[in-house]
């Protein structure tokens, strides 16, 4: 069953295919700490089938503080600094039907 609230389809796109394997494993271990957080349901990742460097998260927080929260956590932090990814496009949405 799907919840309303705060979701994010993020599109991510690794910078250098030399790293790809480092930039799934950092991904990984991203969305683990980040469904511990309080407000995240769900943080999936999804790897392309057609080029492996592009990644999809789909995330559901409770809200939009608990989304802007995630940004303060220090795993997003230290995420962020690797510098391995880059957001090609993001969608905010809700559930239509439940």
């Amino acid at each position: 069953m799907q919840q309303t609230g705060y979701h994010i389809t993020a599109e991510l796109r690794v910078k250098d295919k030399r790293r790809l394997s480092e930039a799934k494993a950092a991904l990984v271990t991203l969305c683990q700490n980040t469904v511990g957080e309080s407000g995240c349901s769900l943080f999936s990742l999804h790897q392309c089938l057609d080029d492996e460097c592009r990644f999809l998260l789909w995330e559901r927080f409770e809200n939009e503080a608990a989304f802007n929260q995630h940004f303060r956590e220090q795993h997003t932090i230290d995420f962020v600094a690797l510098d391995l990814t880059e957001i090609v496009q993001y969608f905010r949405s809700d559930v239509v039907i439940k």
